[in-house]
């Protein structure tokens, strides 16, 4: 049996081990791969995934053997390695892991995972070979992306029927969310989920949003925006902490596990996302999305934003200025404005998801890609 191994440090609370999480159940289930998740930090993995035992060194969890990862210090021999070794995002594995890689035969695809961008530039260097300065190892760089030339988006072979069957099914929906808690009167009113970093200006959007005419419904999971929320709700803003003010109910979600996180995804009629992993899960929900991206010294993720939102959001302006706003790239917004003008192009926008969603399809998807350039390196 094959067997592969992920290195995940933590950086970015849930979308790391988010990512890593989904690609290794993902290449076990789809690909039966034997795969081990090194982790640092298990009390994040837990807030995704439920079953993790935050005191184990290992366990496996379905399917997957989870370790988890201390430091760079240890020791270990050539068969303890996996026949794939993934280092996410730069990660540096522990240099006693890459001399027992060195000592294998044959030696490990090595594999550098690296962060999702729409730039041009990774285009000529998806899949670049990087020798080891003193070890007979080539570790090669694996690029997540949006065109032929790059390793695809994550996605499981069935996510999209799993998709289509909820959204077509209302009253699926509709049990979904009175499981979260929602009365019938937040279920009918537009919903909207808001997962974002601590920057983005959440206070002056709930201002515009209470002040609407129709009803709204916004979910956020316990913890994020934690500041602005509160403030709303006149409450501490744990679990099932609700209010109403306005036109605008805020409702406070626990975390759930991945798959209902694609649930409340599918059910939402927009969202919210921030980083990588809810991101593309975005982009596969079908519906219209902002998206809050990392924040880099120099701004640099300000050129990354313009770069998707100019793949993505073509011809649509509002789309495009509002996404500036919400990321600090241009100058303080006129939310009632920017919010009207999004509502406005909401069908061209859920149109347009559509639309990219049939053009990601045909690079593939990142698992399988991955595999396939691995087994030509062997």
């Amino acid at each position: 049996m094959l067997t592969l191994a992920i290195f995940c440090k933590v950086v970015d609370n849930y979308g790391d081990i988010g990512i890593c999480w989904r690609l290794a159940r993902q290449l076990q289930r789809e690909h039966g791969v034997a795969v081990t998740l090194w982790v640092d930090d298990l009390a994040s993995f837990r807030r995704i995934c439920p079953e993790v035992d935050v005191e184990a060194d290992e366990q496996t969890v379905q399917g997957v053997l989870v370790r988890h990862w201390r430091g760079q210090d240890g020791s270990f021999a050539p068969g303890d390695v996996a026949d794939i070794v993934i280092e996410f995002f730069a990660c540096d594995i522990p240099p006693a892991y890459i001399e027992a890689m060195a000592g294998c035969e044959p030696r490990p695809v090595w594999l550098n995972l690296e962060g999702l961008t729409a730039e041009e530039w990774v285009e000529g260097c998806h899949k670049l070979p990087s020798m080891h300065p003193r070890l007979k190892l080539t570790k090669h760089f694996f690029f997540p992306g949006f065109t032929p030339q790059t390793g695809g988006l994550l996605r499981e072979g069935e996510l999209e029927r799993e998709r289509q069957d909820f959204q077509c099914d209302p009253a699926a929906a509709r049990s979904f969310l009175r499981g979260l808690g929602l009365p019938e009167s937040e279920i009918d009113a537009l919903k909207v989920s808001l997962f974002c970093y601590p920057h983005a200006p959440v206070a002056a959007l709930f201002d515009a949003w209470r002040a609407g005419l129709a009803p709204m419904t916004c979910l956020v999971p316990e913890g994020v925006a934690r500041a602005a929320v509160e403030a709303f709700l006149g409450q501490p803003g744990s679990a099932g902490a609700v209010a109403t003010r306005g036109a605008l109910t805020v409702r406070v979600l626990p975390f759930v596990p991945q798959p209902d996180y694609d649930r409340l995804l599918w059910a939402c009629d927009l969202n919210f996302v921030r980083g990588e992993d809810s991101w593309v899960r975005a982009q596969w929900a079908g519906k219209p999305f902002v998206w809050d991206i990392y924040p880099q010294d120099d701004n640099l993720h300000h050129k990354k934003l313009r770069a998707f939102l100019g793949r993505y959001a073509v011809g649509i302006d509002s789309l495009s200025t509002f996404s500036l706003h919400w990321n600090g790239a241009v100058g303080e917004g006129d939310w009632p404005a920017l919010w009207s003008a999004l509502r406005h192009d909401a069908a061209r926008i859920e149109a347009r998801s559509a639309e990219w969603q049939g053009e990601m399809l045909k690079n593939g998807d990142l698992a399988s890609n991955l595999l396939t350039f691995a087994a030509s390196l062997r």
